[in-house]
């Protein structure tokens, strides 16, 4: 009985002493995993806060729909993080992206990346970082022929054929931002897009004062073209357009230089002058010296501005405008009879014959000064 009790203690204390080795070797097992768990971590976390070894600014490009891991292998495969590491970069940057919450925040675009930025430093310019600008802008007052130079233009970042020139007032003179590689075609079509939203729109809501002569909204567009040519103070186009459509209520003509110039250029030049006698006295679709009503067709691509201002013009009786002075930020004088108008005239031309004699002394005193040893900075 004793020699059977004494086995059995020595094979339960057998047992217990097997248990005892396998827990050690499982704590062993779990210590070593956590410690190798913490390096690689601490390895990791080094290497994603690590100054990166780029020593210029650079571009970097995040398509549209990347993902993280899709960025993390391209920016690897351009050298902008590091290459050839004990644990990839890629993964390295992912990890960070995932750990910090930022696995959806990547924002399509370019973006210049600083140099020596770290992984942490780029996922952090490609999440919260604005990216560089590219657009085009259609300038109130611009021709189509000018836009689609610009389009067409080498250096854009816009891909495609050329694009044809677009009918003139079909593009909404507004600044358009686009993506690199986005096409031509898909630029202009937005231009042209923005603009039937936008007539439409304001044409829904014009003044039915207008209707007696805008009749529909290609003529809407083709005053406000004039209107944008004459006048580039915000402030007066409503004048302005109330000056052209209570002539056109009186069945005057309308008069004015923009639509002279426009005949002669086919919006295909600018000209920084005023018509000459023989093209005032030419008989063009466009001289509206010589035409009744509208000309056939808008002679630049409007903003929402003059669009407006024409569907809602100023409560005025005027008939006749005038430049205030040379400098076009002046603005215009305007008046309700011919006989006023004329006084303005003359208020004009006097200002624009001091203008000019100041420019002639100011030319003579800067001769002066060039010849006495000083420097002269160009007039602004």
């Amino acid at each position: 009985m004793a020699n059977e009790r004494s086995e059995k203690r020595a094979r339960k204390k057998r047992r217990s002493g097997g248990l005892l080795s396998v827990i050690n070797a499982l704590l062993t097992l779990l210590v070593l995993g956590i410690l190798v768990a913490v390096g690689i971590f601490l390895y990791g976390a080094s290497q994603f806060y690590a100054p990166g070894a780029v020593k210029t600014e650079a571009n970097f490009t995040v398509e549209k729909g990347s993902s993280v891991m899709t960025t993390a292998r391209r920016l690897e495969e351009q050298g902008l993080i590091p290459q050839g590491q004990l644990l990839p970069s890629e993964w390295l940057f992912w990890g960070g992206a995932r750990a910090l919450k930022k696995e959806g925040d990547l924002k399509a675009g370019v973006y210049a990346l600083k140099p020596n930025s770290s992984m942490a430093d780029i996922l952090t310019e490609l999440t919260e970082g604005k990216p560089l600008d590219f657009f085009v802008n259609v300038i109130p007052g611009d021709t189509s022929f000018q836009v689609a130079e610009r389009l067409n233009a080498v250096g854009p970042n816009l891909t495609g054929e050329p694009v044809p020139v677009p009918p003139e007032g079909t593009l909404l003179a507004v600044r358009y931002d686009f993506f690199p590689g986005d096409s031509r075609i898909s630029v202009l079509e937005k231009m042209q897009a923005e603009m039937k939203k936008t007539v439409d729109e304001i044409w829904a809501g014009r003044d039915p004062a207008i209707d007696p002569v805008i009749k529909s909204p290609a003529e809407l567009v083709t005053m406000a073209s004039i209107v944008e040519k004459e006048t580039g103070v915000a402030s007066e186009r409503p004048q302005v357009a109330a000056v052209f459509i209570n002539r056109l209520k009186k069945s005057m003509r309308l008069q004015t230089d923009p639509t002279v110039l426009y005949g002669v250029t086919e919006g295909k030049a600018v000209l920084s002058r005023g018509p000459t006698s023989s093209e005032l006295k030419a008989k063009t679709a466009y001289n509206t010296y010589q035409i009744d009503g509208l000309p056939p067709g808008p002679i630049a691509n409007p903003g929402e501005d003059a669009l407006r201002a024409v569907a809602h013009p100023a409560a005025i009786k005027d008939l006749y405008f005038v430049a205030k002075s040379a400098n076009p930020a002046d603005g215009h004088l305007f008046a309700e009879t011919y006989a006023e108008h004329r006084k303005n005239v003359r208020l004009y031309r006097k200002a624009a014959a001091e203008a000019d004699s100041e420019a002639a002394k100011e030319a003579l005193e800067a001769e002066q000064a060039e010849d006495a040893g000083e420097t002269v900075e160009p007039a602004n």
